[in-house]
């Protein structure tokens, strides 16, 4: 991507925090919203994850032709890019919770639930952040949770990975969970059946990993608690 590219895409980014949008200079001057067509991308990933997107698709339901979308939004990752910040816009804040544990709840049930609403944001690698405000806007949230609750700033970016890493396995799971039929359900049970019928001295074998109680509460039936779970745990350890 070019110097002038990269700028462009910056700008389409932080398009409502002040930054200019560049005009296309191709074709009849703003025939297209940019709002629109990153809002029609993300109706079709929350549809049917990443891999439905694409410029052509999202052109299709516009009326239009992918090379029309160019002018606008660049190339299909920058579009993914603006959909991504796009959908992570985090929302009203309740009032500071009274422990740490609490505030990065607070934080973590949000996210979480921004990742539920929009299930493919956890297909996006870490190493493809989007940079846009939105994003920015939820890591300094958490970094003035870890400062106000004076947690050393050594421990504050592993803190940061770990919360991140946390959250989105979480919903990641939950939704692979949720996307799993009762047939796909029925075959795990039956390899783990078929397991112990042809491996008779599993236990034996692996006496720790065999003898681990189930995770209470089940993150299958109830993954928010599972969540909270979780979070406490790195709270004690913080």
């Amino acid at each position: 991507m070019s110097a002038a590219d990269i700028d462009a895409h910056v700008r389409r980014l932080w398009r409502h925090r002040g930054a200019t949008v560049p005009t296309p200079r191709r074709g009849p001057a703003q025939q297209l919203d940019l709002d629109e067509i990153v809002g029609v991308g993300i109706a079709l990933a929350d549809a049917d994850g990443l891999a439905a997107v694409s410029t052509r698709a999202v052109a299709a339901r516009l009326g239009k032709t992918a090379m029309a979308l160019y002018p606008y939004v660049g190339t299909k990752e920058n579009l993914l890019a603006l959909m991504q910040d796009q959908a992570s816009a985090m929302p009203p804040w309740p009032d500071p919770p009274s422990t740490l544990a609490d505030a990065l709840l607070a934080w973590s049930s949000a996210l979480f639930d921004v990742y539920l609403a929009h299930p493919w944001l956890t297909e996006r690698d870490w190493s493809q952040a989007s940079q846009g405000p939105n994003e920015q806007d939820w890591l300094e949230r958490l970094a003035g949770i870890l400062s106000t609750w004076q947690v050393p700033d050594e421990r504050r970016s592993t803190a940061v990975t770990m919360l991140y890493a946390t959250v989105r396995a979480t919903a990641s799971t939950t939704a692979a969970y949720q996307r799993m039929s009762s047939d796909g359900a029925d075959e795990w049970l039956a390899r783990s059946t078929a397991i112990q019928t042809h491996v008779p001295d599993l236990r034996d074998r692996y006496p720790l990993s065999t003898s681990l109680a189930p995770p209470t509460p089940d993150w299958r039936a109830n993954p928010r608690a599972a969540l909270t779970a979780g979070v406490h745990l790195l709270a004690v350890a913080l």
